[in-house]
């Protein structure tokens, strides 16, 4: 591993020893001679790991570890301390100021390199973990809008965040309630700790047991251990239960008693395991429907039901189409390879003017799509593929489209064009592909195109 180390020490026939033990196996090598010139070489260099000595002047090891500790850069650049036999006091002292771990002198060569070897394994999983969290940060961005219909449930969010009680998110389904989920728990104070994603309708009733409660060995064929459930990974954190509203009853007494007492016992097992969780639930059902029919529990409804958000429907926030669009279009562009792609201004209106049954998800898709089939940079109307078989198709006021009130002639070609133009749409301007989706002869849907004025394009 191609890994920088820095030496932080002032005394020369330490530091050549160690440069020439670090070198021999392929480590790159920084020195400091005192305090002060290791902070400055760590801010220069970004070495991996630092091998500290605690005496040194200007600024002693310890000063170091705590300007280190205190500053968000380098408060998890993993050090080892290294003192003097006998200074156990000093190293004690060093390892609450942050230190990963230390040696004493003279330095055991063997004990060196696996001390080294585990830092530089936990600093690469940091990374990782870093670089993880980078990723799904920008896949879950801030919220996109500004409508009033979704600022006020934002703003609401903000609030509620800041305290661990119980959220319960309703809306139609691909309102964007895993998102909201996700972003009431990066502005929680648990955002460091994990969020555990529970699908409650994925499963059957058995699996989703055992995937929130764990088992002990034995519980049964083929648990040959004990397995944690995602309850209990997610102690300290979040956990987001989707799709609560078809959960079984069974599953619901228990999952109560979590909201009750945050404790629960493994599948198989007798022992007691507590946790400190915080609860977001969602549903795109009644619930309180759901009550009155003897589908939902009435208890846990109250205990889920202490802070609500209804998450509007993107019809309902028709001014957040384009930002939305241009947000979706960004990223299935990246993940293409194919930057600098656009809508023209046809298709931000008809993107504008289609009501989204599907609402965000369905969004979501049809850009995907497009960024696939579209022959250019520029997405037209065609490559998005809305029709009226899809959803009704209504303009911003809920009128039909502008043909249905033009004279009888002029309305079936008008339709003829935008049946045209779909197919070949869905068959990605193959006209051939397009002839067998209408039941036409290529010759014919040939002479169509032409006669409508319809290109592949």
């Amino acid at each position: 591993m191609h890994a920088k180390i820095l030496i932080v020490d002032d005394d020369p026939d330490i530091v050549t020893v160690l440069e020439d033990r670090l070198q021999s196996l392929h480590y790159t090598t920084v020195v400091a001679r005192d305090g002060q010139q290791a902070l400055d070489q760590i801010a220069q260099e970004s070495p991996h790991v630092v091998l500290l000595d605690l005496t040194l002047p200007k600024l002693t090891g310890l000063e170091v570890l705590k300007r280190l500790h205190n500053s968000k850069h380098t408060e998890t650049l993993p050090v080892i301390v290294m003192t003097a036999h006998g200074s156990v006091d000093a190293a004690v002292e060093a390892m609450k100021e942050g230190a990963y771990d230390f040696l004493t002198k003279p330095l055991d060569k063997d004990h060196l390199l696996i001390v080294i070897r585990k830092a530089l394994e936990r600093d690469s999983l940091r990374r990782q973990v870093d670089c993880l969290r980078s990723e799904v940060a920008g896949r879950y961005a801030s919220i996109v809008g500004n409508s009033p219909a979704i600022m006020s449930v934002t703003d609401a969010a903000q609030r509620a965040a800041k305290s661990d009680a119980s959220v319960l998110l309703l809306g139609e389904s691909g309102t964007g309630k895993e998102l909201f989920a996700r972003s009431i728990h990066h502005w929680s104070p648990r955002e460091a700790m994990p969020l555990i994603v529970i699908n409650c309708v994925a499963l059957t009733e058995t699996l989703l047991e055992n995937e929130l409660f764990g088992h002990e060995r034995g519980a049964f064929t083929g648990a040959d251990r004990q397995q944690k459930g995602k309850l209990e990974m997610a102690d300290g954190g979040t956990v987001f239960l989707d799709e609560i509203g078809d959960m079984s009853l069974p599953l619901q007494a228990k999952l109560l008693r979590v909201l009750q007492d945050r404790e629960f016992q493994r599948v198989g097992g007798s022992k007691t395991v507590s946790v400190n969780i915080r609860i977001i639930a969602a549903t795109n059902k009644d619930l309180k429907k759901a009550v009155k029919a003897g589908q939902f529990r009435e208890d846990l409804y109250f205990r889920l039901n202490v802070i609500t958000f209804t998450l509007p429907p993107l019809r309902d926030r028709r001014g957040d189409i384009p930002a939305l669009a241009r947000f979706f279009l960004d990223r299935h562009a990246k993940d293409a390879k194919r930057p600098g792609m656009t809508f023209s201004n046809a298709a931000v209106d008809t993107l504008t003017r289609y009501v989204w049954p599907g609402n965000i998800r369905e969004l979501d898709n049809v850009i995907a799509r497009a960024v696939v089939l579209s022959p250019t940079d520029t997405i037209e109307p065609t490559w998005l593929a809305l029709t009226p078989e899809d959803a009704e198709l209504r303009t911003h006021d809920g009128a039909h489209p502008p043909y249905f009130d033009l004279p009888y002639h002029e309305s079936i070609n008008a339709h003829g064009r935008f049946i045209i133009t779909r197919a070949l749409a869905q068959a990605g301007g193959n006209q051939t592909k397009a002839a067998e989706m209408l039941k036409l002869q290529r010759t014919y849907l040939a002479r169509l195109i032409k006669q409508h004025k319809t290109t592949e394009t």
